[in-house]
């Protein structure tokens, strides 16, 4: 009781469990009697875990079992066989998919692992792979997509039976050729089973080298276009233009331009400069006008010793000198010397010297220039405002008078009433307002002349203090002067006292 699966990567034979699997075994031998499982595909493919296919969409949502032909569409799935038990325990283990309901239609799995036992229970296992393990480690190393899809379709082609114990059910309609697979069956949006993906194949190493070479070769291209190096990545260098390089800092354009004409027409030949120093990074370009002078130099220059130093030549690679039709493209070098004035590479952003100087208060001393300067702004914009206020008082103040002399009727009745009087009591008014404005300035005068005195008081007080102190000072170094004499005079006399007593001691010593 096998089957053969011919697939699109090789061949695997299936024994099936035909006695603890009966209805899955009849299921499974008439589906593949009838070509249905005919370019299937492998839908979902996991490492080390499972090959899933028996779906003719190829969607893993379709497929139906060979009861619903039978016998219409509420036969188009079985109840599972969960008895006797068999587990998930070999690699090649062949089992029905659940549909979620515990029941099956066509779909089926082979395992690629083992002891996957969170498969039992759920799955019903009805056979397992005899021969073709090789397929299996095959199908085992298919590289999927995140979804677990193959990038390039794995199906069956054929499915062969070898020994069937079952009888054909009552109206089973068997094919008497496979049917031809449609162009919708076929059409999976992904690589043809049978496309050809391996460039390599009937060539030799030389061959693959040389294509891995020009793959590497457009990459590169492509990446300098993108970042604006090169106009376009086909672009090629130009084949007069000589590159020079390993030169003597001190050969110039004119001497290199005397040695290569001799080979033909130069059109132009420049020796590479630093752009700040002017000084010669030693090599250069030199272009021809024909390319079969351009060769001749190339090779009969190569390692000629100029200016005691072997310089080597080689076909220039550099597309700087082509005009760039993309925007963001931009030469590698500049191999124009424009006469600019060298430049530091270190400059400072204010070099304006501040001939103003100002005066510096101890609040401002520690303070950085900027803090100081913000300080010097805060005390201008409080002045500006204390100026605009008081002209704003002066303003209101002076149109209240105005309006109080003018439109208030009390002042009109007085202005009448100060017409009427007479010269004398006119004088006699104007006095008065003029003494009562004297007598608030003098009163204003007396009030600051008298916190002046406070003031001069205190200042007094301060001085009287500092006087005795000073006195106080004074009397205590008076004291420690008659303490020092006090200590000389005891000095004097113990010298005396001391030159008494040797005089004795000599007498003494005389008698």
């Amino acid at each position: 009781m096998s089957v053969i699966l011919e697939t699109t990567i090789g061949d695997l034979v299936i024994d099936l469990f035909t006695e603890e699997r009966p209805r899955a075994c009849l299921n499974f031998l008439k589906l593949c009697k009838v070509k249905f499982y005919n370019y299937s595909l492998f839908h979902f493919i996991q490492r080390n875990f499972l090959a899933q296919t028996g779906d003719p969409t190829g969607s893993g949502r379709g497929g139906e079992s060979i009861f619903r032909s039978l016998y219409g569409d509420q036969a188009k799935f079985f109840d599972a066989e969960t008895k006797p038990r068999i587990k998930h325990i070999k690699k090649g283990t062949v089992s029905m998919v659940n549909n979620g309901d515990d029941m099956h239609g066509s779909q089926f799995f082979v395992t690629l692992g083992e002891n996957l036992d969170y498969l039992d229970g759920k799955h019903t296992v009805f056979g397992e792979v005899a021969e073709g393990y090789d397929i299996l480690d095959k199908l085992n190393e298919t590289i999927c997509d995140d979804k677990h899809r193959p990038y390039q379709d794995v199906r069956i082609t054929h499915t062969v039976i070898l020994d069937d114990p079952f009888d054909d059910p009552a109206g089973l309609q068997v094919p008497d050729r496979s049917p031809e697979p449609t162009k919708e069956q076929l059409d999976s949006g992904r690589i043809g089973a049978d496309e050809e993906i391996d460039d390599t194949k009937g060539k030799t190493l030389d061959e693959v080298e040389e294509i891995i070479e020009e793959k590497e070769f457009k990459a590169g291209a492509q990446i300098l276009e993108m970042v604006g190096d090169i106009p376009d990545a086909d672009i090629k260098p130009p084949e007069n233009v000589l590159f020079v390089c390993k030169l003597n800092p001190v050969t110039t354009d004119e001497d290199l331009e005397i040695i290569f004409s001799r080979f033909g027409q130069i059109k132009s030949c420049e020796i590479i400069k630093d752009s700040v120093s002017k000084e010669s990074l030693q090599y250069a370009f030199i272009e021809y006008e024909n390319v079969e002078d351009c060769e001749r130099a190339y090779f009969k220059m190569d390692n000629v010793l100029i200016d005691d130093r072997r310089i080597h030549v080689d076909f220039s690679q550099s597309v700087a000198k082509l005009v760039f039709s993309k925007p963001g493209a931009k030469p590698v070098y500049e191999l124009i010397n424009k006469k600019e004035e060298a430049k530091p590479k270190l400059e400072i952003k204010n070099s304006s010297r501040n001939e103003k100087y100002d005066l510096v208060f101890e609040d401002h001393a520690g303070l950085s220039d900027e803090e100081q300067n913000s300080k010097k702004k805060h005390a201008k914009r409080k002045k500006d405002d204390k100026k605009r206020r008081y002209s704003s008082s002066e303003e209101d103040s002076s149109e209240y008078q105005r309006k109080s002399t003018v439109d208030h009727p009390k002042q009109r009745h007085s202005k009448e009433h100060y017409r009427d009087r007479s010269p004398g009591e006119k004088y006699h008014t104007t006095d008065r307002k003029s003494g009562d404005k004297y007598r608030k300035s003098d009163d204003s005068y007396r009030k600051s002349d008298g916190s002046y005195r406070k003031s001069d008081d205190s200042y007094r007080k301060s001085d009287d203090s500092y006087r005795k102190s000073d006195d106080s000072y004074r009397k205590s170094d008076n004291s420690y002067r008659r303490s020092d004499d006090s200590y000389r005079r005891s000095g004097d006399s113990y010298r005396k006292s001391d030159d008494s007593y040797r005089k004795s001691r000599s007498e003494k010593r005389k008698t």
